[in-house]
């Protein structure tokens, strides 16, 4: 019996796996998204992605030696040649779950006062 093109059709989607090292303190201010509920990070990217699609993001923080896996999904997408020269990526919103939570609690703590400041972000 030959296999059909579409025999696949009906297989789960798994979320990509991306990895996001975030050495600077600059950097994440950049990068962080405190306005979206449970928080979210910036993820440059030139991958297509839709808005919704769920993805699993190990993220590195500065001198943190553990790594933090969280689920999350697709907020935005900043496409290639966007306004004001804005990196090309997706915003990632953390899930409500424990690691969304932990890891929102730990960039919060490694930015302190910065969470106020008004720098350009590649964010809003």
């Amino acid at each position: 019996m030959a296999e059909t093109p579409n025999a696949a059709a009906g297989a789960a989607v798994r979320p990509s796996v991306l990895s996001l090292p975030i050495r600077e303190k600059s950097a994440l201010y950049a990068a962080y998204m405190p306005f979206l509920a449970n928080g979210g990070i910036f993820v440059p990217s030139t991958k297509a992605y839709r808005v919704g699609d769920e993805i699993y993001l190990i993220l590195t923080l500065m001198d943190d030696p553990a790594k933090y896996p969280i689920a999350g999904k697709i907020a935005w997408i900043t496409p290639a040649g966007a306004n004001n020269n804005k990196a090309q990526g997706i915003g990632v919103q953390f899930s409500a779950d424990e690691s969304g939570q932990r890891v929102k609690q730990r960039i919060e703590e490694l930015l302190g006062s910065a969470l106020g400041s008004s720098r350009a972000t590649h964010t809003l």
